[in-house]
Order: C-alpha cells, then sequence, then structure tokens
C-alpha cells in the first residue's frame, strides 16, 4: 500500500528542490566570476619582454641599407670613388706583437705603452734618437739597457747597470718616466706626443743624463735605421 504524500513532505522536496537549484546557480556564478578575474588579470599583467635576437633582428629590419651597382662594379671601385665609404679603425700593438718585431723601434713603443703614453709617430722618433744617444744603433741592445736607465736595473751604477730581458727594460723605463719628479717635463711632452723638439728639450733639461746632451748639442736628428735584436735579449 502506497503512503499518501503529506502536505509537510512535498514542502521538503520542494525546498530541497530550490535549495539545489540555488547552488548550482551559485556555482555558475563563482565560475563565470572566476574565470573573469583569470582574464582581467591576463590583460593586465605585463608582456613578455622580447629576446636579445628579436631585438637584434628588428634593429635590423629597421635599419637595413641596400646599395644597387652595376654588374660589374667592383667594391674596390666603389670605395676609391667615394660611392660607398668603410670606417676606419686602427690598433694599438701588445706586448707580444713588439716582442715578435723584436727591433728598436719595437722596443720604443714598449716604453710608451707600459708608460701609458700616446704611441705617436713623433714620440717613437724620438725615444729612437735618445737610444741611440745612449747606445748607438748597432748595439742598442746593450746589456738588455737601451736608455742606460738605473732605473730597476740590477749590478752597476751611472745607468749601466743590466735588465734581465728588454721587456723589462722597458717596463723600468717607463717607470722611470712616470715616478721620478724631475721628468715631469718630459712626460707632459709624451703625453702631448705632436712635438719632438718639445720632447727631447725636456729630456735634456732633465737629470736623465749628467751631462744633459751638452743642450742638444750632441744630440743627431737623422732617422734612425730599424735594427732587431736578438732574439735571446727579448727574453
Amino acid at each position: 500500500m502506497t503512503p499518501t504524500p503529506t502536505v509537510t513532505s512535498f514542502r521538503e522536496r520542494l525546498g530541497a528542490s530550490r535549495a539545489g537549484r540555488r547552488t548550482r546557480s551559485a556555482l555558475a556564478v563563482g565560475a563565470v566570476a572566476a574565470t573573469f578575474a583569470l582574464m582581467i588579470s591576463m590583460a593586465l599583467a605585463p608582456p613578455i619582454p622580447p629576446s636579445d635576437a628579436a631585438v637584434l633582428h628588428a634593429y635590423a629590419d629597421a635599419h637595413a641599407q641596400e646599395v644597387e651597382v652595376e654588374a660589374d662594379v667592383t667594391a674596390e671601385h666603389l670605395v676609391a670613388t667615394g660611392a660607398v665609404t668603410r670606417d676606419d679603425y686602427d690598433a694599438t700593438a701588445g706586448i707580444d706583437t713588439l716582442k715578435a718585431g723584436g727591433t728598436n723601434h719595437d722596443w720604443a713603443k714598449l716604453v710608451l705603452l707600459f708608460a701609458g703614453f700616446p704611441m705617436t709617430d713623433t714620440n717613437v722618433t724620438v725615444i729612437t734618437r735618445w737610444m741611440r744617444q745612449e747606445n748607438y744603433v748597432d748595439s742598442w741592445w746593450n746589456r738588455n739597457n737601451p736608455l742606460n736607465n738605473g732605473w730597476g736595473a740590477s749590478a752597476g751604477a751611472g745607468g749601466t747597470g743590466r735588465n734581465v730581458n728588454l721587456v723589462e727594460a722597458a717596463r723600468n723605463a717607463a717607470d722611470a718616466l712616470v715616478t721620478n719628479r724631475g721628468y715631469a717635463g718630459i712626460r707632459a711632452a709624451f703625453q702631448d706626443g705632436t712635438s719632438s723638439s718639445a720632447v727631447e728639450s725636456a729630456i735634456w733639461a732633465s737629470p736623465w743624463a749628467s751631462g744633459h746632451y751638452n743642450g742638444g748639442t750632441h744630440w743627431h736628428y737623422t732617422p734612425v735605421e730599424v735594427i732587431q735584436a736578438p732574439a735571446s735579449a727579448w727574453g
């Protein structure tokens, strides 16, 4: 026998049905809200920065250049006529390069390198002339002391000492020039690097040589021959 539903049980079922609908509606609203919040957060998030490769590629595209020439025109012709220019560049020789050269002119550049003076033709010319006054040309590496510098050299007074090798000789000569207060005038002239007479006058006036090169009257101005020292002298 099927029981007759009562009013109370009917109301209970009706309430449960309504509660279920409310729960589903709340879940649906929550899902929509969560999706909306995720979309907003994605919209507000900072964009991922481009990679270095992408930036370089974009720059190349924005600054691309094209040159149209006739088929029989060479790159050398374009440069020679000025139609296309190339950037100039230079480089300063290092210790190994100068050692490999091994000449008196290379040694002069090594002194300038260690001292931090400009490696100009004027400065190189003055130092090679100076070396000739001290040790002549054919034996400029004598005692591994081309400028007869007593600073740092071993055994020997008055600039007659010996250095371990020509690299150390250049280092000691440079150290003397930049350290000794008596050589301030030489330093200033070398730093300028444009006037051989200014450097030479400063050398004559300095205490480098006790005779001061007789005020320059014993100085010679003819070109200094390029002479290579024995490899053993370089160490």
